[in-house]
């Protein structure tokens, strides 16, 4: 057995495993339920599976041009996937898109209203309009319906006891 069908065998399994976490990505983000979730779903195994797809190729193909190329796709990938996932977090964070009282930890919250406050008085100390003051009513203005987070946490409840529903 020579290098060139030992290294044909390593490219299938890499190929067939990069296949595989890809496929998996795809499935999750279609499948879990939350904004964090997905976001995990589609960064980190993607990411993985791509790695992995690459490196059969690299195995596959005897051309240093083209391993160059691959390990430039890599590198990129590896340095844009995390800044990505990042932005969408705190963006989704920001919109009320992530349900805060699932979080087991949250080390956001007291920094974004840290920043707000800041950026209120740093505003009315030079005599701007408030930062934060869209012309929107504020939560504060009008009040949120009763009952309304109970209602959520209830609704999460009854899905984690009957999944079908």
């Amino acid at each position: 057995m020579g290098w060139g069908t030992v290294a044909d065998v390593l490219a299938a399994v890499a190929m067939l495993c990069g296949a595989f976490l890809t496929l998996a990505a795809g499935v999750g983000v279609a499948r879990f339920p939350d904004l964090l979730g997905r976001m995990h779903a589609a960064t980190k195994p993607q990411v993985l599976g791509l790695i992995l797809l690459l490196l059969g190729v690299a195995l596959r193909v005897h051309e240093w041009s083209v391993v160059g190329m691959l390990a430039l796709v890599a590198a990129f990938q590896l340095l844009t996937a995390p800044v990505a996932a990042h932005m969408v977090g705190r963006a989704g964070f920001r919109t009320g898109k992530v349900d805060v009282d699932a979080l087991a930890l949250d080390e956001l919250t007291p920094d974004q209203t840290t920043a707000e406050r800041e950026a209120a008085e740093a505003s009315r100390e030079a005599g701007e309009p408030d930062p934060s003051d869209t012309g929107a009513p504020s939560d504060t203005d009008v009040e949120a319906p009763p009952g309304r987070r109970e209602e959520r946490r209830e609704a999460r409840r009854d899905e984690q006891a009957d999944p079908d529903l």
